[in-house]
């Protein structure tokens, strides 16, 4: 994607409520915390933060949800990611058993704070996972008797490929569980209200205002174009976008890209046939596919990870055969967005949160690997407590798992996961 520096030109940037802009830094100042990025994680960072009684300066290099924070498929769901209890060798069973409650904490987290501060954002709640196949079915069962053991407080259904056309509007699939504790949501009108209210608790937000620089030292001191912050801690929520900012982190993370197209509005019969409860939807494909339908009828549509590094040069002739694979009868229907920005993938498909070894004054969270929505409100939780009393057992079981720097140096990381993943899609082929 071009270097931009406003908001990609998606469905959300399109019908986003009313927006505050922030200055760019253009002054030398001081704070308790500095965090970079305006992100989920560095927006609920600061907001977190200013919530304890710090005092915080955020630093955006183009616009407050430009990232993956503002464009990403609006699927509001339980769970940190991939399953969870292959950590068990690093942070024992009671460590697995706190990340699968954190998971499903983390989207009570993101309730509170709509309701809180009176965010509207189009959230609506029920999510059903599609089977792809008779086993992936099956493992559903697993995957509702381990809530209940949790005591999942939500309502959870396994439906049969018989019933299907009850959720969705389509053949493919062999069955499903619906979840109706969790959901869907617009995330840009999400992070621009979140950023609200940190501003209204005194959090100062300056946008257009790279960070060039970083001194690192009992204090740091961050350097932009036209001015400097100097801070106590910092926090790097840039996920993706770190680039060569801070290179000890850059190559935990790949930034791989991500794609989503919207429809034309749809008429009110056809959009409630497509999917009847409103749900949000997600296959269990390698390479898989996500969607919805928006406040105002449209079919959004996403998935198609790529990671090579390279764009597609039509997003929407890319998207359109997946969409029509699903809803054959949408063959007619106009799309009238597509957009497309990198995430952050880490190797264990597993969120990254910790401090620099080196700067422990320095803390992060990247690497949500697609399941950020939800994810970025815990991590930054769990940053605001590390730096404000010192104590956060959640921080040190997240940080207790290991992360792999990708191989093959920049130039080579995505090329080598490009074919990692190849193999992965072969295997699902024959299997």
């Amino acid at each position: 994607m071009p270097h931009m520096t406003e908001h990609t030109a998606s469905y959300y940037a399109a019908s986003a409520r009313q927006a505050a802009t922030y200055p760019a830094l253009d002054q030398d100042l001081q704070a308790d915390v500095c965090v970079v990025g305006g992100g989920l994680t560095g927006v609920n960072a600061a907001l977190e933060l200013a919530e304890r009684g710090l005092s915080v300066i955020l630093l955006e290099a183009r616009r407050i949800g430009w990232g993956a924070s503002g464009r990403n498929g609006g699927q509001l769901i339980r769970g940190i990611g991939h399953d969870v209890s292959g950590f068990a060798r690093h942070v024992g069973q009671d460590g697995v058993r706190y990340l699968k409650q954190a998971g499903i904490d983390s989207v009570a987290l993101v309730a509170r704070r709509i309701a809180q501060y009176g965010i509207d954002c189009d959230l609506r709640w029920g999510f059903c996972e599609l089977a792809n196949t008779p086993a992936q079915f099956s493992a559903f069962e697993d995957e509702q008797r381990d809530l209940a053991e949790l005591g999942y407080p939500h309502e959870t259904r396994l439906v049969g490929p018989e019933r299907m056309h009850e959720i969705v509007a389509s053949d493919l699939y062999a069955g499903g569980l619906v979840d109706m504790g969790s959901g869907h949501l617009h995330p840009l009108d999400l992070v621009q209200g979140e950023a609200r209210a940190a501003h209204g608790l005194g959090v100062r937000i300056f946008e257009q205002s790279p960070v060039l620089r970083i001194e690192h030292g009992s204090t740091v001191t961050l350097h932009t174009a036209r001015g400097q912050v100097r801070a106590q801690s910092l926090v790097l929520g840039c996920n993706a976008h770190l680039d060569e900012l801070e290179p000890r982190l850059t190559g935990k993370v790949l930034p791989a890209g991500s794609y989503v197209v919207a429809t034309e509005p749809l008429p009110e019969d056809l959009a409630r046939t497509l999917i009847p409860q409103n749900m949000a939807l997600c296959d269990q494909k390698v390479g898989l596919d996500y969607y919805r339908l928006t406040a105002d009828n449209r079919l959004l549509f996403g998935g198609a990870c790529h990671y090579s590094g390279r764009d597609p040069k039509d997003i929407g002739a890319y998207m359109r055969p997946k969409v029509l694979k699903v809803f054959p009868q949408l063959a007619e229907v106009r799309l009238d967005y597509q957009w497309g920005g990198m995430i952050g993938i880490t190797a264990n498909r597993f969120p990254q949160v910790g401090r620099l070894s080196q700067h422990p004054n320095v803390f992060y969270a990247q690497g949500y690997s697609g399941h950020g929505l939800n994810v970025t409100h815990w991590t930054a939780k769990l940053l605001a407590e590390a730096i404000a009393t010192e104590q956060s057992h959640g921080f040190d079981v997240f940080r207790a798992v290991p992360h792999l720097t990708f191989p093959g140096g920049k130039a080579l990381r995505s090329p080598l996961l490009a074919l990692g993943m190849l193999w992965y899609r072969l295997r699902e082929a024959l299997g």
